[in-house]
Formats: structure tokens, sequence, C-alpha cells
């Protein structure tokens, strides 16, 4: 598949992102990147169980995001939510613990990697059914603009997502009402196994729908944080000032398989490495040391968020697994009419 991003109109505006905000774009990168690569490694050694979704290669997106958004905003992601959850400031102890299905977990290790949940710092849940968020992202929105809080929900999804009826019911009503809502598709190139250009009437599965519900066009790269992060400050501050939604395509690439089951052998020879050389973490310290940024910085950055990874690895493995009197919490025996009244 063609790695060039091709966009279909610009979504950039003019703003200059400065040294902080630069160098807080590159350390979340670093941790997204060390935590999930400490993941798979837990994986490993057998500490994690059941199956999990990494991002590896599409941090740029949670990274460029997680900075933008104000602090009282709305994260709705998929499976593949750990990034988007740490973006969004929730503990990293808090996330391997609840992979490890530890008490110190996110949910007191009884979710588990697909449902990372963390009310407190925005990260509304991770929704394992596919398209299931939209429609939920769109009820969140509707309820900022009713009160008046200029409060934006991101929804995040991938391409296969896109081919699902609640995408286009979430895009119309979000269209109709002009909600505050920022739908981005990751667009990583497969569904699950499947090629997304196989089995998609259109090139972009995103962008090219879009005029269909009254709405822009357009594609990113979303292995450039900048520009991802130009274009969540641009479409959210419109959303916040009664602008209406938008739908964002980002152009990317999982390095890994679908999850860990997947040896991808599916990907034609070539495309993973042409990808590589697009490393999103590799490309931003490129850019970073161009601009001036000096390396004996960046590695105290890079040393800094492996120690970080390193004790909530340790601090996670200390941590009991749930007893069983857990079970019982959390649910509902009568089938909601509590919570209901």
């Amino acid at each position: 598949m063609d790695t060039t991003v091709k966009r279909k109109k610009p979504a950039q505006p003019d703003i200059d992102i400065g040294q902080e905000t630069r160098m807080e774009l590159y350390r979340l990168q670093l941790e997204l990147r060390y935590c999930e690569k400490r993941a798979y490694d837990l994986f490993l050694q057998n500490l994690i169980k059941g199956t999990s979704h990494l991002s590896l290669g599409q941090e740029a997106i949670a990274a460029a995001f997680g900075v933008a958004m104000r602090p009282d905003d709305w994260t709705f992601c998929t499976y593949r939510g750990h990034a988007h959850t740490l973006a969004r400031g929730a503990s990293m102890t808090g996330v391997l613990g609840e992979l490890m299905g530890r008490q110190c977990g996110l949910l007191g290790g009884k979710g588990g990697s697909m449902h990372l949940t963390d009310v407190k710092h925005g990260a509304m849940g991770s929704y394992a059914i596919i398209g299931a968020h939209l429609p939920v992202a769109a009820g969140a929105a509707w309820s900022a603009q009713y009160r008046g809080t200029e409060q934006v929900a991101v929804c995040f999804f991938g391409d296969g997502t896109t081919n699902i009826g609640a995408f286009h019911e979430a895009l119309n009503f979000s269209a109709v009402w002009k909600l505050p809502v920022i739908f981005v598709c990751e667009n990583n190139l497969y569904m699950e196994y499947t090629p997304i250009d196989t089995v998609t009437a259109v090139k972009h599965p995103a962008a090219d729908r879009a005029s269909a519900y009254g709405l822009e066009s357009i594609v990113i790269d979303g292995n450039d944080a900048d520009e991802v992060y130009k274009t969540a400050v641009k479409y959210m501050t419109r959303a916040r000032k009664g602008g209406g939604p938008a739908l964002i395509e980002a152009m990317t690439y999982r390095h890994s398989g679908h999850s860990r089951a997947d040896p991808a052998k599916y990907r034609p020879d070539g495309e993973l490495e042409k990808w590589l050389k697009r490393d999103p973490i590799d490309m931003y310290r490129s850019r970073l040391l161009e601009l001036g940024f000096a390396e004996a910085t960046l590695k105290d950055m890079e040393a800094e968020a492996m120690k970080k990874v390193n004790h909530a690895t340790e601090a996670a493995k200390v941590s009991p697994v749930p007893g069983l009197d857990a079970i019982e919490k959390d649910v509902w025996a009568n089938g909601g009419a509590a919570w209901r009244n």
C-alpha cells in the first residue's frame, strides 16, 4: 500500500506550536511507546492474560489530541485504547495494573485491556464493539451543547468502523444538531486482517464520505504530531464556538499485528519497512534536533520516560489480584432498577 499522505484539503491553521508544547508532544509520545512496549514484554512473561491490541506506530495521534484537549473534554476510544487513555493523564500504574488484572488497575483489575476507563481524566471508556461508541460520543457532545459548557467530545475509531451503520448514524445526527464532537478515523490501512481498500468503495473511507453530511473532507498525516495537533486545535476551537462536528482521517500504520495472536503475515513484502521509515517518534526527534533542541535534553526526556514506565511496572507487579469479594461489586443483580430510578 502507498505510504504517501495525500491531503484532500489543507486543514492546518497558522499556529505557533512553541517550544513547551513540542516538548510535551515528544514526552507523551515517548511514554506511550515505552508503556506499550512494556505491555508486550509483560504479556510474554505471562503477566498479562488474554488478548490486547497495541497501537505501536500510532502514538502521534493520541499524544497530539491529548495535549490539545482541555481537562474537561471527553475521549472515547476503541479496544486499541491504551495510548488514548494514558494521553488524557490516566495513571500508568493504573493502566498496566488493569492489563495485569491487579487491584491497582483503573477498574480494580476487572476490566482488562479492552475496557480502560478513567472518568476523572475524561477517558470515557474503551469500546470493544465496533462503532458502538460513536453515538455515545455524540450524546456526550449533545449534553455539553445543552449545558453550554464548551466541552468537546473526541471519538477515535479505526478505518473498519466507517463501514458500520453507527458511523453514519452518529455523523448525521451530529451534523444536523451541530454538536461539538470531533470524529477521528485512525486509518492504519487494515480492518483486523483485511485491507480496507479491498472492501470500501472510496479511497478514503472516512474523508470521502464527509460531504454526505455536509462536512469537510480532511485527510492528515497521522504520524506527524505537529500536523495532528494543529488540526485538533483548529476543529476543537471551532466546535466550542458552535461550529459543529468535524471528521478527520489520520493516515497511520500499526507496527504489529491486529492483536497478540496476529503475526500479520497478510501484509505485502516491504510495506512495514516503508512505514518504519516514517516512525512518528523518530521523525519528531529529528525535527526537534533540526529546530535546535539539544541532544542531551532529548536523551534526558527518554531516560525519564523509561524510568516512569519501570516504576509503574514494579508498582503494578506488587499489587495483589482482586479478592473474590470483588466479583459482586459494581454489578446490579436486579437488572439496574436502582440506578435507573
